[in-house]
């Protein structure tokens, strides 16, 4: 389902739905519609589902790091007028999600990460030597996912003219580089914020020892795994990633 793409001040997002704030987070080369299934589940189940596109491309490259974009997500809370949010993060956006969390912790009731970056990056923006070649392209955009067949000609497309835009690239491996410099094992201990963890248990990207270390880091988290699922679990299994999801939200009173 195709959502209405909204413009008010420094800030384009989607919001469907009515009632509690769930903001979701993409990753680096995710489109907001990988989460179509996520915002039609829970716009009808009582929350509000908010998708603002995080500006990767557009801001100046030395502003373009995990920091600056954990403050843009906090401008458009505060814009948006929320008190308490959730915060629903995939690769990158998980990243952002944590990090404005050891930021500004009051700002969110809960956090979901799935796919997350911030304590090992393998794959995120390095092997583009070859990225003029599509089908070397195509691989990596299916390597992602367990099935292959996830990654649509319309994803591999996309990938392959951010990897082919000069400005794109850059921008790529600047934010790339700035999520090993914002490791954040030191910083997850102290982290007391409620936290659901839902990984892909073939994830190549962020592999399954990674969502082990954020549940053994984060005092308050809960640890959920969907088999024969990649990178992207709200993609991939969409209705197994929303009842984990939802049942979670319920447990924790949310």
């Amino acid at each position: 389902m195709a959502h209405l793409l909204k413009e008010e001040k420094d800030f384009r997002y989607i919001e469907v739905g009515e009632g509690t704030p769930i903001i979701v987070l993409h990753g680096l080369m995710g489109g907001l519609s990988n989460f179509d299934g996520v915002t039609d589940f829970f716009s009808n189940k009582g929350y509000k589902v908010l998708i603002p596109e995080l500006p990767i491309y557009t801001m100046s490259l030395l502003k373009t790091n995990v920091k600056t974009f954990a403050k843009y997500l906090h401008d458009f809370i505060d814009f948006k007028g929320f008190d308490q949010v959730i915060l629903l993060g995939n690769s990158l956006g998980g990243h952002i999600g944590l990090y404005h969390t050891k930021l500004y912790p009051e700002k969110v009731k809960g956090l979901i990460i799935t796919g997350s970056s911030g304590l090992y990056e393998s794959a995120m923006g390095s092997g583009y030597t070859k990225r003029s070649d599509y089908e070397v392209i195509k691989k990596k955009a299916q390597d992602v996912f367990y099935d292959p067949a996830v990654a649509t000609k319309e994803i591999v497309d996309e990938v392959y003219e951010t990897v082919n835009d000069r400005n794109k690239l850059i921008k790529t491996l600047a934010i790339a580089k700035s999520a090993i410099r914002h490791n954040m094992s030191k910083d997850l201990p102290k982290m007391h914020t409620p936290t659901c963890i839902i990984w892909g248990r073939n994830d190549n990207v962020t592999p399954p020892e990674v969502a082990d270390e954020f549940h053994e880091l984060l005092p308050d988290s809960d640890l959920f795994w969907i088999d024969k699922c990649g990178h992207a679990a709200m993609m991939e299994h969409p209705d197994e990633f929303n009842k984990i999801l939802y049942s979670w939200l319920q447990s924790r009173e949310f």
